[in-house]
């Protein structure tokens, strides 16, 4: 369905350059990945309700001052990004925080379960964070690797989607970061991948860690941080509050439901095979979370589907901070090749 040799987008200069040269270079997958996400977004299954497209992006047009006031540059970016795309901020959002927004739509028609996926290890012991990207199959059409040169800040390696500024990655200074998707009903707010972005901003663990913790965010999402000493924080970040767990020695695994008794609290419907998918896959990959190689040749970990627009792996990536090393993959591991990035 995809996968294959990464495409790699280097884009260099201030954050306005940056936009820029993503969105030129990407404008169409970008307007392409826009309306695949709008015709999921209007689906009963996904949002709970029947929203047309003018609700959709009224929703997402209520979220940009808080983008502005979060990060104002990275707002810069994405602004610049749309333009060069031909879109608005309002379909940007859309495009690059598709689950947090589904969040938000979700508070205003209803409610829907289909959330389950990605699965996560972090190994501070083995020095590493390894995680797939699970999503709508038809994203993985757009998956792509950004080389990031920033005139301010450190250079980072971002494994993500045209249009989306950040999913997972790793900057020079080592800090490195991954997701999961969590189920919450949302509000207006943060999307997920400024939250990331503002992370491969920082140079120390504790900066990056109050960057998730000071986010007002507009959906539910468990961010996967690590520094260049092995240290690693899981913070599951909820609307309604969060759970922040520690570890340097013990390795940390995490899928698509709450850990802590706060963050499940404020946890949305899920389906029961949505439930058990994760908990089986969070019982998995805490038996392999010292293996690597096994953890992704799993099939109940690097989910095949040949919809479309069920819940697959379009990609996975292993980041080795103290080597300042990132390997990626695009497509199921094992069907397509790793590809490494040194920093």
């Amino acid at each position: 369905m995809f996968g294959g040799s990464l495409r790699v987008l280097e884009i260099f200069g201030d954050s306005a350059d940056l936009g820029r040269g993503h969105g030129a270079a990407c404008a169409g997958m970008i307007g392409k990945y826009l309306d695949d996400r709008i015709e999921l977004t209007v689906q009963e299954e996904w949002s709970g309700g029947s929203p047309d497209r003018d609700l959709i992006l009224e929703i997402a047009e209520g979220t940009l001052e808080h983008h502005e006031r979060f990060a104002e540059e990275l707002y810069v970016e994405m602004v610049a990004m749309a333009d060069a795309a031909g879109i608005t901020p309002a379909e940007a959002v859309v495009v690059g925080g598709f689950t947090d927004l589904v969040d938000v739509v979700r508070s205003v028609v209803g409610t829907a379960p289909l959330e389950h996926n990605c699965t996560a290890i972090l190994n501070p012991e083995a020095g590493f964070l390894a995680q797939t990207w699970d999503m709508h199959a038809s994203a993985g059409e757009f998956v792509i690797m950004l080389k990031l040169d920033p005139i301010a800040g450190p250079n980072a390696i971002v494994q993500t989607t045209a249009g989306c500024l950040g999913q997972m990655g790793m900057n020079e200074a080592g800090i490195s970061i991954g997701i999961n998707n969590l189920t919450s009903l949302g509000k207006p707010g943060v999307t997920w991948p400024f939250v990331v972005r503002r992370v491969l901003e920082q140079t120390d663990l504790d900066s990056a860690v109050e960057v998730v913790t000071g986010a007002e965010l507009a959906g539910g999402h468990n961010f996967l941080l690590m520094g260049p000493d092995g240290d690693a924080v899981n913070i599951e970040a909820m609307p309604g509050g969060q759970q922040v767990t520690r570890t340097s020695d013990t390795a940390f695994v995490h899928t698509n439901h709450c850990l802590g008794e706060r963050t499940a609290e404020s946890e949305g419907e899920r389906l029961p095979e949505h439930v058990e998918s994760s908990n089986t896959r969070l019982n998995v990959a805490a038996e392999l979370a010292d293996d690597p190689e096994a953890f992704f040749a799993e099939a109940l970990i690097c989910r095949r589907v040949d919809d479309p627009h069920d819940v697959g792996t379009c990609g996975a990536v292993m980041i080795e901070p103290r080597k300042r090393r990132m390997k990626a993959v695009w497509g199921i591991p094992g069907d397509h090749p790793w590809e490494t990035f040194q920093l």
